[in-house]
């Protein structure tokens, strides 16, 4: 008995509610009653975060109120495919695609770089078809590296593992980041004993100890600087950080985009 003919649509869309996007996708394929189930608003709305729409109304007026015009699952699929700026712009907001997880990125305006406005040791500048900010920070010299974003831990996620990711790029003028390792970490502002990740940012031939910088598909690299686990009672802050400070080594070249935080990949 095909019992999309036997229950109420509004039935069918409370049990496939229980599942995940990828099964209310699937549902969607058994029957035109399953379909109309599955694509439903009642589904589709679980899926989003709770807070979904405090969230986008802090986005740019014309952006909040295009997305609110879409069907929830439009708007899932939406999120997850082009991240939106929020807070007045310094931020990115995303959706993980396979469980609707909170993903953000901190814009480099809003990190705290040490000397970053000073012009001679950095420099602002916009890369409109390149980055989702509207300005991105390019190193010009400096002997003493030092990125930090911090974020509060209440807007992740809960019960979720994260990892954050400097995303950036090097000019065919970068020196000195293949030739001294640059220290990585993210933790609890509060916590003790932080791990700490040595790596290169511009890899060393013959140089395969992972961590490893990554292309992503939006053009950028990036390189994974921890993991931490949100159970939705920590307070306070996650710090994120970047260093380089022997000062014997002179440093040009990076460009950053941001420091972007989103659920760990299971491989």
């Amino acid at each position: 008995m095909d019992m999309s003919q036997v229950l109420p649509e509004e039935c069918l869309a409370h049990i496939i509610s229980f599942t995940s996007p990828r099964d209310a996708c699937g549902s969607a394929l058994v029957s035109r009653n399953f379909r109309s189930a599955a694509d439903s608003d009642a589904v589709w709305k679980g899926f989003l975060p709770s807070d979904h729409v405090e969230i986008i109304s802090s986005s740019p007026a014309s952006s909040s109120s295009q997305l609110t015009a879409l069907s929830k699952k439009e708007l899932y699929f939406h999120l997850c495919n082009n991240p939106i700026l929020v807070n007045n712009g310094i931020m990115s907001f995303a959706l993980e695609k396979h469980g609707g997880k909170k993903c953000y990125m901190i814009g480099a305006r809003g990190l705290s770089i040490t000397w970053g406005d000073t012009p001679d040791y950095w420099t602002w500048k916009p890369l409109p078809d390149q980055s989702r900010f509207s300005e991105v920070a390019e190193l010009r010299y400096v002997w003493w590296l030092d990125v930090r974003g911090r974020i509060d831990a209440k807007i992740f996620s809960p019960k979720t593992t994260y990892a954050a990711y400097l995303v950036f790029k090097l000019t065919d003028s970068t020196r000195g980041f293949d030739e001294r390792l640059v220290e990585l970490s993210v933790n609890f502002e509060e916590s003790v004993g932080e791990e700490k990740l040595h790596v290169f940012l511009d890899v060393p031939p013959d140089y395969d100890m992972p961590p490893l910088p990554r292309e992503r598909s939006d053009g950028w690299m990036e390189i994974e600087m921890g993991e931490f686990f949100y159970d939705n009672e920590d307070d306070g802050s996650v710090v994120a950080y970047l260093r380089e400070v022997d000062n014997y080594t002179t440093k040009n070249g990076l460009i950053i985009e941001g420091i972007e935080f989103r659920p760990k990949e299971v491989r």
